[in-house]
This record gives C-alpha cells, structure tokens and sequence, in this order.
C-alpha cells in the first residue's frame, strides 16, 4: 500500500485551502507514489475528531504522516499523541476553545459558503478533545511564522517547546512560502 499523507485544513477552511492545493501538487510532480488524502472537516469539533478517525480507519495499516494548518494543526497534534504518526503543525491553534468563545453564533464558511450555528458545547467539546500536556513531542514538527495576525505565536513556541521548531519572522496565518517547505515535511514524516 502506498504511504499517505494527511492533510488537515483550518477553521472554516476547505479541503481546497492554498497549502493543501500546494502540498498536493507537489506530490503529483515528485513523489506521486505518496497519496494525499485531504478530508473536508465538519465545522463542530466532535463531527470532525470522528471523521479525522474514519479516515484513519479506512487508511488502514499504511505509512501515514499527518500536515495541519491552524485548527488542522490542533487535530494533528491529537493524531500524533493518539495514534503514534508524525505530524507537521503550520501556525497550529493550541486551545483553540479560547478563540471559538469569542466566534459563538452565526457562521458562515467563506470558501463553501456553509451556514452552521457555533454554540457553547462546540467550545466545550474542543476543550475536551485538546492535548493538555505533550507525551511525544518528537513525533512533530512546528512550523511557526511570528506575523500569524489570527493567532499568537507565543502560545505555540510554549506549547510546543520539546517539538522540532522552525520559526521565522514577519508571515501571515496562511503561512508567507509554505511551498518551501514541502520536500522536508515528506522526510520528517518518513513517507
């Protein structure tokens, strides 16, 4: 079975964020022996833990490494803890429950144009589902821009201070280059 890596996309993302297109593309043109499975999450965070875990399980037992992006970065960090793959985290939200307080009410995602009501017990079900303390910080790599406008990048350097770091000045939330990177995300995650 061929190796295959996961791509998480963020909050009120699409499976067709900028990264994910740039990741995939580069795959196609130099490792297209690896696949590229790009979920499209649920926007609560239960219905999206479940369906980060039924594309798991129909991955089976192949090589799998796991790229998440703000609040993919969040669900990838639990993938790593919880099932032991590599991840890489791109300008991840650690405790994000914080930051969807502040967003209770009417949604509507800017790229699918989908309308959900976010409530109290989608903040309460993130807070549970979180990672409160690293047990297998190797397993993850933090790629951190300090100009994040959505995300302080402090919290992440905190959190993830045990983790392989990369951290370079200015950026943006989306990540200014990600593109650069892609070549050492496949050999960090061994595919």
């Amino acid at each position: 079975m061929s190796p295959t890596l996961i791509y998480l996309h963020g909050f009120n993302s699409t499976p067709n964020s900028v990264k994910a297109l740039q990741m995939t593309d580069y795959l196609a043109k130099e490792l297209p022996d690896i696949q590229i499975c790009v979920p499209k999450l649920p926007n609560t965070p239960a219905a999206s833990w479940r369906a980060i875990q039924e594309t798991l399980a129909t991955l089976g037992d192949r090589k799998i490494g796991v790229v998440g992006s703000s609040m993919g970065g969040f669900w990838a960090t639990k993938v790593a803890e919880e099932y032991g793959h590599k991840a890489v985290l791109i300008n991840p939200a650690v405790n994000p429950h914080y930051l969807l307080q502040s967003l209770l009410g009417p949604q509507r995602n800017p790229y699918s144009g989908e309308e959900y009501l976010l409530e109290p017990k989608h903040v309460e079900e993130l807070r549970l589902l979180g990672i409160p303390v690293l047990q297998h910080p190797e397993r993850l790599w933090l790629l951190q821009q300090q100009g994040d406008e959505v995300l302080d990048y402090r919290h992440a350097l905190q959190f993830y201070h045990f983790a392989r770091t990369t951290v370079e000045q200015g950026g943006n939330h989306a990540f200014t280059g990600f593109e650069r990177y892609c070549a050492q995300i496949v050999r960090f995650l061994q595919l």
